[in-house]
């Protein structure tokens, strides 16, 4: 994957915006548990009441409360709290929220912030439970021993209608403080969250006493905080949505710019590269690997950055709820990455074979359609449809196995989550028990954990799809890391004005790829413009190698090729292939129309032009015995037009580009003799001026050739014309009396 990670550079907005939307929506669903956790506590246990803070609180109870803190904790609370009375400023307002300040005084908490609440929390917290306490046990002395003031006092000894709270402010400073110390270590087991949660009952009553509607606040509470769950969700979502876009426009910019890049690669492709990677397998790498390509690029944005954020950000949070459970997610952990290290490295070695299946696959089933007509020529349905049962068969067995060991995954993942639901419900519902835990932290926990899971599931599909999209990365980057064999000069030369076509081999040897023999030696001679320089030999001789290495389909091994004396080595490929006219033994036509195939060579060129092309190539009475003429529809590799007819439209369209060098890869095989000759006499004269180069297996269709070529075995054996190469070449005479007889020459 790193060796394509450049093709992602030009979307790197696109990636870190993802990112940082990825950031918001797993703070967003991190934040979730936690209003659900607030919901629980504050709006249904506490009934709405979040701190052990009142807003308002009476004189008398805040008395009691003072007598119950520190010098240091009563400076810290009062500064926090306004003493209102009958003349206190805004004084109508204040009672109409609180009725009950119409008959007694109080205090009116300031505003004050988050943190100044919280600081004060369990001090009042404490002394609300220590009053709380008291009143209990003087409403019945043997139930308990009031937070451990027992120790001090025996409550069941003060006489009916005593005051002991004035009483007890009474006390010398140094009891009084014995007594305080006494509380401190009856709640030295209490978290702050606990002793905040016991203490709202004693918030509620004061409220109560206050004429304010309980109800209302908690119906309050549990409705912002349901609003602002909303609000959280609909970010989380838009987010997804978003980054969704982000990184699907990404992924399909990038598998685009590889596929363009592939296919350009491609097609600077010589025939030597051709012969490493088959057609099958570039298809399949220009096609089903790019998609694995992007599809892994997706996943990694929305996924993979994703998942460590939920992943560390829910460890963050479910300590920060309970940090004795800790491991219990650790022993989740542990076994999930056993579970995906175990299914990795058996997964792994099948996810690279089964790349190589797919071409497998391909091939087989190209070859099958490519060649129907000669399968059901000779009866071989069945051979072939063996063939492609076993390479079918292969890659589905290769499929099923990839499966049966991906299968495994979702149900130990979903007996890993239930049991360690199972053991947070239980390990916390005794800290609830304990009074160390409330359910709303026990519920949110366990919902982190859930998400901390999650965070693996998504990774594990990463391992699942990340080693397949790997090798399909490096099948890429193995294409588009290929030099081309074939490449221009850094500097290039320019052909000589006027070009005259002049085409000389000079000692010429070629030797294929990894081959160990030339199958070229020594090859040297001149065409001239004007004259038709013909190759005739039996199989195998070098034929079609001598006129592919014109125009640099491959490159000579040795020796040099060269026109109006310039070596074709030393010019662009553009420039070479412009003056040059090339029509293969099989005629190649794309899909579209006769017009837009002869326009291949010239893209400008006019109906009268081409018009005369398909006349010279005896192609016009079946190209307008069609009413639409130029405009007739050709198929896909011109399958709807004869063998014969897609040479003749071949040699139509090499005539419309009108290049002073004409190359017949043996052209005319499918063409019937009356039809033969009427081209070869048409080309004639169109081509009077051009170099042509013909290959042939008919000595009728070069006997007027101004320079025959006979080759076998790659070499030269016989050069001249028609009459004097049945005198001095016995290879040529042989050929001329198989095909046309002793008396045909004589």
């Amino acid at each position: 994957m790193l060796r394509l990670a450049r093709y992602l550079k030009p979307y790197t907005l696109l990636i870190l915006l993802s990112i940082a939307l990825l950031f918001v929506q797993a703070n967003a669903d991190l934040a979730l548990p936690d209003y659900m956790s607030r919901i629980v506590n504050v709006g249904i246990q506490q009934g709405g009441i979040e701190y052990a803070v009142p807003l308002a609180i009476r004189q008398a109870e805040m008395e009691k409360l003072l007598l119950f803190m520190s010098a240091e904790e009563q400076t810290l609370v009062l500064s926090n709290y306004t003493l209102v009375t009958h003349g206190t400023d805004g004084y109508l307002e204040i009672v109409q929220d609180y009725p009950g300040l119409v008959e007694v005084d109080g205090y009116l908490l300031n505003d004050i912030d988050r943190t100044q609440i919280e600081s004060i929390s369990p001090i009042l917290g404490r002394a609300f439970l220590v009053v709380m306490g008291i009143e209990r046990a003087l409403a019945d002395p043997a139930s308990t021993s009031a937070m451990g003031l027992g120790a001090i006092f025996d409550l069941s000894t003060l006489p009916p209608g005593t005051d002991f709270f004035q009483l007890l402010s009474m006390l010398p400073d140094a009891q009084l403080e014995q007594a305080r110390d006494t509380i401190r270590q009856e709640f030295s087991s209490l978290a702050d969250s606990m002793v905040n949660q016991m203490a709202v009952s004693a918030v509620k009553d004061e409220y109560s006493a206050l004429g304010v509607d309980i109800g209302r606040l908690q119906t309050g509470y549990i409705t912002r905080t349901g609003l602002l769950m909303l609000l959280v969700s609909l970010l989380s979502g838009a987010c997804t949505i978003s980054v969704g876009f982000l990184s699907a426009r990404a992924a399909a910019g990038a598998a685009r710019d590889l596929r363009q890049d592939v296919f350009k690669k491609v097609e600077g492709f010589s025939n030597q590269e051709f012969d490493r990677f088959s057609t099958a397998s570039l298809i399949t790498r220009s096609t089903n690997d790019v998609t694995q390509v992007q599809m892994v690029v997706i996943m990694l944005l929305r996924m993979v950055f994703y998942a460590p954020i939920i992943g560390v950000g829910g460890v963050i949070r479910a300590l920060g709820k309970s940090t004795s459970m800790w491991w219990i997610i650790a022993l989740a952990v542990v076994v999930l990455l056993g579970l995906i290290t175990t299914v990795f490295s058996i997964a792994l070695p099948k996810f690279k074979l089964i790349q190589n299946l797919v071409d497998r696959l391909n091939l087989v089933m190209r070859e099958n359609l490519s060649g129907m007509m000669v399968i059901r020529a000779f009866n071989m349905q069945q051979f072939e449809e063996a063939r492609f049962d076993r390479a079918n068969t292969d890659l589905t067995a290769t499929s099923l196995f990839i499966n049966r060991i991906m299968v495994v995954m979702m149900p130990v993942m979903m007996f890993i989550m239930n049991g360690l639901s199972l053991m947070i419900i239980w390990v916390g519902s005794h800290q609830v028990a304990d009074a160390t835990m409330q359910v709303g932290d026990m519920m949110a926990f366990l919902q982190y954990a859930m998400q901390i899971v999650f965070a693996f599931l998504m990774l594990s599909f990463m391992f699942i799809i990340l080693p397949r999209a790997s090798v399909s990365a490096g099948r890429i980057a193995d294409v588009l890391d290929t030099e081309a064999s074939i490449i221009d000069q850094p500097e290039t030369k320019a052909f000589p004005l006027p070009f005259d076509g002049v085409v000389e081999f000079r000692q010429v040897s070629f030797r294929y790829p990894d081959a160990q023999d030339d199958v070229l030696h020594d090859i040297s001679f001149s065409a001239k413009p004007g004259e038709t320089t013909a190759f005739i030999g039996s199989t195998g001789s070098g034929k079609s190698t001598i006129i592919n290495l014109i125009p640099r389909f491959y490159d000579v091994t040795g020796g040099a090729i060269l026109i109006d004396g310039i070596d074709i080595r030393d010019v662009s490929q553009r420039d070479l292939r412009e003056k040059i006219g090339y029509i293969p033994q099989k005629g190649m036509l794309f899909s579209g129309t006769i017009g837009s195939n002869l326009r291949y060579a010239d893209d400008g060129a006019s109906s009268e032009v081409m018009r005369e092309a398909t006349d010279i190539a005896q192609a016009s009475e079946f190209v307008f015995a069609d009413p639409a003429g130029l405009e007739a529809e050709i198929s896909q590799g011109g399958s709807n037009v004869s063998g014969g007819q897609k040479q003749r439209l071949s040699i139509a369209r090499a005539l419309v580009k009108k290049p002073p060098i004409y190359i017949f890869d043996d052209s005319f095989s499918a063409l019937d003799f009356k039809t033969d000759s009427a081209l070869r006499k048409a080309l004639k004269e169109k081509t009077g001026r051009s170099t042509v180069f013909i290959v042939t297996q008919r000595v009728s269709t070069i006997k007027n050739a101004e320079q025959i070529i006979v080759l076998h075995e790659g070499r030269i054996v016989g050069k001249g014309a028609h009459r004097d190469l049945l005198k001095d070449c016995e290879v040529y005479r042989d050929i001329a009396e198989s095909q046309l007889g002793k008396e045909a020459l004589a």
